[in-house]
């Protein structure tokens, strides 16, 4: 069963939609690729892929729209524009979408665990670093963590706040001692169009801060694509929830 829901988020002044499976479980948000939706999750095969975790009342699945995402893809508006839609999207995120999740669950206060693959995988690290008040552990999958390459190598201090590698190095106080109980997984493959350094250096910067974290690198079959996401994605969500 699949419910979706959308509203006009005042962090962002458009849009944002939300989508769930499920009924009982462990909540999980998915974040999509760069140019996703709420229901891309769906139309590729992760849904179908983790539907034995969602059935057996393990899991309950989220995933909302990529909104930053499709802006960058899309060139909307200048850099500047784009990184603070990033840094907005997070805290939409935080301040819309976990309410959202935690009303559609009875209050129930359980700490979320988030995932993505690609800019997915950047969200999802983001919010975890950001936010491990509400967010227990995350799965990066196939991850680009520096995206200053797709914003014209430009920077400010939006994006900085929004970039988990940049910001983490110098995090210190009530956040980290928090963000130090939390848990990280960074899958990747080595197959096409994978970038396994990336995964390294996430793990790198996470581990430099004593954040628990484990770098899983996968084989050469294993490309920069949904079936590997179709594979990856219930097998650790087997293992944490």
């Amino acid at each position: 069963m699949k419910v979706t829901d959308r509203w006009h988020s005042e962090r962002m002044d458009q849009p944002i939609g939300l989508a769930r499976w499920g009924h009982y479980g462990t909540p999980v948000l998915v974040f999509p690729t760069a140019g996703g939706d709420a229901e891309e999750i769906e139309r590729n095969g992760v849904v179908g892929a983790c539907w034995p975790l969602v059935e057996s009342g393990r899991v309950k699945l989220y995933s909302c729209d990529s909104v930053p995402g499709q802006a960058m893809v899309a060139k909307a508006g200048s850099p500047e524009y784009r990184m603070w839609l990033f840094n907005q999207f997070h805290h939409a995120v935080r301040h819309e979408v976990v309410p959202a999740i935690r009303a559609d669950s009875g209050g129930d206060e359980t700490p979320i665990v988030v995932t993505g693959a690609s800019i997915g995988a950047f969200n999802s690290l983001a919010v975890l670093c950001r936010f491990p008040d509400v967010f227990g552990a995350a799965v990066g999958m196939s991850g680009t963590y520096r995206i200053q390459k797709f914003l014209d190598h430009r920077s400010s201090p939006d994006l900085f706040f929004a970039s988990p590698l940049d910001f983490l190095p110098g995090l210190e106080g009530d956040q980290l001692d928090l963000l130090r109980t939390r848990f990280a997984v960074i899958a990747t493959g080595q197959g096409a169009w994978e970038d396994v350094d990336a995964s390294w250096d996430a793990g790198n910067v996470l581990g430099g801060k004593g954040v628990p974290n484990r770098v899983d690198v996968w084989g050469p079959e294993w490309p920069h694509d949904w079936q590997t996401w179709q594979r990856m994605l219930p097998q650790y969500l087997d293992e944490l929830c």
